[in-house]
C-alpha cells in the first residue's frame, strides 16, 4: 500500500509539471497579452504616458523575459508559496484566492453533503422498489435534473426569488455582512443564503448520481453473494445496506474523487457566476478572458492537484470499501 501511494504521488508531481507548462503555453497562444489590452484602454482614455506605463508593467511582471524563463520563475516561486501577481487586480494571487477559498470550500462541501445525502437513499429506494410509483417519480425527476442546465435553473430561481419572494438571492451575504468580521450573525446570514446554490446543485447533481446508484444496485442485487446472504437468514435491510450497497457504491466513489472533490474549486461553476458568488471560479473565468496568466495558471494547477489527490483518495476508499480490490 505504501509503495502504491508513493508511486502515485511521484506520478502526480510529474503530471502537475506537465499540466502547468501546457496551461502556460495555451494561455500565451492568443495574440497579444494582458498589457496589450491595458495599452488599448489607456489610449482610449487619451493617456499620453500609456507606452511608458505599459513598459513599467512589463518589467514589473517579467513579461520582457523569454517564455521559458517566465515559466521557470513562476514554477519555482509556486513551490515556495508565491503564486505571482495578478495583472488585473495588481495584487498577489495568493491573497486574492485566500479571500475566496473559505467561501469556495464551504459552498463545495455543502453541495457535496446535500447531493450525496439525497442521491444514495433515492437510488437505493428506486432500485429496491423497481417499477413502483415511487421509482417512476424518482426516475422522472432524475431525468429532469440531468437535462436541466445549472445556470438556467439558477436564472429561474433568481427571477422567482426576486419577483415573487422579494428576497436577495445573489451572493452569500447580505450587504451589511459582506465585509463584516465573523460572528454568529454573519454565520446565520451565510446559512440563510447558502441554501439557494446548494439547492440548485442538488437538483442538477442528484439526478445523475441517483441513476448510477439505481443501475449498479440492480446489477448487484442479482449477484450470487447477495442470494447467499439472504439464504443465511439475514434481513432484507441488512442484505441491501451491508452487502449490496457496499459494492454498488463503487462508481460513486470514483465520481467523488475525479469530479466532486475537484469541483470544490469550481464552486458550482457557472452557477457561481450567475448568482455572483464570492468563489474562485469567477476569478478563474475572468483571468482566462483577460489573459491574466498567473491567476489562470494557479487556478488550473489547483484544480489539477485536487483531481489527482481525489483520484488517489478514491482508490484508497475503494480498497477499503470493497475487499476484492487490491492496489498492489
Amino acid at each position: 500500500m505504501l509503495n502504491f501511494i508513493v508511486r502515485r504521488l511521484l506520478y502526480a508531481v510529474l503530471m502537475i509539471i506537465v499540466i502547468s507548462f501546457v496551461s502556460f503555453v495555451i494561455i500565451k497562444l492568443p495574440p497579444g497579452d494582458f498589457l496589450t489590452q491595458k495599452l488599448a484602454q489607456l489610449r482610449a482614455r487619451g493617456d499620453r504616458s500609456a507606452e511608458s506605463q505599459i513598459e513599467t508593467y512589463r518589467l514589473r511582471y517579467g513579461l520582457d523575459r523569454p517564455f521559458l524563463e517566465q515559466y521557470t520563475t513562476w514554477a519555482v516561486n509556486f513551490i515556495q508559496g508565491d503564486f505571482g501577481e495578478s495583472f488585473e487586480y495588481e495584487r498577489p494571487v495568493r491573497d486574492l484566492l485566500g479571500e475566496r477559498v473559505t467561501m469556495t470550500i464551504i459552498l463545495g462541501v455543502a453541495t457535496l453533503v446535500v447531493v450525496w445525502a439525497l442521491a444514495i437513499p433515492l437510488g437505493v429506494f428506486s432500485a429496491v422498489k423497481q417499477y413502483s410509483l415511487g421509482d417512476q417519480i424518482i426516475t422522472t425527476l432524475s431525468f429532469v435534473g440531468i437535462g436541466m442546465p445549472g445556470f438556467l435553473l439558477a436564472l429561474l430561481i433568481l427571477y422567482y426569488a426576486i419577483t415573487v419572494l422579494n428576497i436577495e438571492a445573489t451572493g452569500l451575504f447580505s450587504a451589511e455582512y459582506v465585509e463584516a468580521p465573523w460572528s454568529m450573525g454573519r454565520v446565520l446570514d451565510l446559512l440563510n443564503h447558502l441554501w439557494i446554490p446548494s439547492l440548485i446543485s442538488a437538483i442538477t447533481g442528484v439526478g445523475g448520481l441517483t441513476r448510477i446508484m439505481r443501475g449498479n444496485l440492480l446489477d448487484t442485487l442479482g449477484q450470487p453473494f447477495v442470494e447467499a446472504a439472504r439464504a443465511r437468514g439475514l434481513t432484507n435491510t441488512g442484505v441491501i445496506w451491508k452487502h449490496a450497497v457496499r459494492i454498488a457504491i463503487n462508481p460513486l466513489i470514483v465520481i467523488l474523487g475525479s469530479e466532486a472533490i475537484p469541483g470544490i474549486i469550481g464552486g458550482t461553476g457557472l452557477v457561481a457566476v450567475v448568482l455572483n458568488l464570492p468563489t474562485i471560479f469567477p476569478l478563474y473565468i475572468d483571468s482566462l478572458r483577460k489573459l491574466d496568466m498567473y491567476m489562470a495558471g494557479t487556478c488550473i494547477v489547483l484544480i489539477a492537484m485536487l483531481t489527482l489527490v481525489g483520484n488517489l483518495l478514491a482508490d484508497l476508499m475503494l480498497a477499503w470499501v470493497d475487499p476484492r480490490i487490491r492496489l498492489e
